[in-house]
């Protein structure tokens, strides 16, 4: 008996053109390099000069097309993973499509889960899949959080930065068990008691204007930790795998700490854990599929690895993805 899966046939990312150091921090903020490397990893990110999350949304989905080695005009979905859209509407995903040059009737939508908004879009476009509804879809994270930075709050414009990623998702037929290729499971959580404690003080029916981001680190930490371990946890069992038939995890890129504490909580050694906060920053929607296409281009994650991603972000919500690559 065959099994509908969700392969992931394509992938891209993007990162703007400037680089801000933790030594160029230092000359903004009262902060040190030091200071920032040792409570986060961070070392630089990337800061958007006059693009928009469409625009680099755009790069990345080019180069997604080019490594699947299919056309725009195959693609029956485009969601995008964003909190910092170009507009409250239409969606980025709209606009995507329109410079894209995608057919009509493309299905295009954005959504709005914060850090965890990939793994989100991920599972519902895999739902979709298995449903028969599409058969192929572009699959984005992309965020220009330097537009919601208080640049002037050294606790809080330490840790962002600019980027997108995309994956290119083929409905193809598997075994149904866990050698397939594809996504193997995906679970997804929320808690919205914790709305306060991540969030952007800002808002259309509230202020009127986007606002800052502002948050509750401890807190955040703290849950991050359990929430991330246990989304991959538990898309394992639901796969029927282990944590030893991983080959590569990629948590969300917040903080080196809540990575490092999701390693030692599941038992995985440091060659398994994927890292790219140190040069990104965080991304939010866009962390983990930055840091997937990256690791896929420089040849690191390779055709059937088993890769596992996992994200927790405001709201809170939180969520796991395995798949084969």
């Amino acid at each position: 008996m065959t099994h509908i899966r969700s392969e992931l046939i394509g992938f891209g990312h993007c990162l703007p053109q400037k680089v801000l150091t933790n030594d160029d921090l230092s000359k903004m903020v009262e902060t040190s390099d030091e200071w920032i490397r040792t409570r986060t990893g961070i070392v630089s990110r990337h800061i958007s000069e006059g693009e928009t999350t469409a625009d680099i949304a755009f790069k990345a989905a080019q180069m997604a097309l080019k490594t699947a080695q299919i056309t725009v005009d195959e693609l029956d979905m485009i969601i995008v993973a964003t909190l910092t859209p170009d507009n409250t509407t239409p969606s980025v995903a709209a606009k995507l499509s329109n410079m894209l040059g995608a057919k009509s009737g493309t299905i295009c939508t954005d959504i709005a889960a914060a850090c965890s908004g990939f793994v989100y879009a991920l599972t519902f476009t895999d739902n979709m899949i298995q449903l028969g509804q599409i058969k192929t879809a572009l699959v984005i994270g992309a965020e220009t959080l330097s537009n919601v930075v208080d640049w002037t709050d050294r606790n809080t414009c330490v840790l962002f930065g600019d980027g997108a990623g995309a994956v290119i998702v083929r409905a193809k037929e598997g075994k149904g068990d866990s050698s397939d290729t594809g996504v193997l499971a995906t679970k997804l959580y929320a808690d919205g008691s914790h709305y306060d404690n991540l969030k952007i003080l800002g808002g259309v029916s509230t202020t009127r204007n986007a606002g800052f981001v502002t948050m509750d680190g401890k807190e955040v930490f703290k849950f991050a930790v359990n929430a991330l371990s246990q989304a991959a946890e538990v898309v394992l069992e639901k796969a029927g795998l282990t944590v030893d038939d991983i080959d590569f995890i990629i948590p969300h890129q917040a903080n080196i700490r809540i990575i490092e504490g999701v390693g030692k909580k599941m038992n995985l050694p440091d060659d398994k854990i994927i890292v790219s906060v140190d040069h990104h920053g965080n991304t939010s929607a866009a962390s983990i599929p930055l840091a997937l296409s990256e690791n896929y281009a420089s040849g690191r994650i390779k055709k059937g690895d088993l890769v596992v991603l996992s994200a927790m972000g405001a709201g809170f919500t939180w969520g796991g993805a395995v798949v084969r690559i």
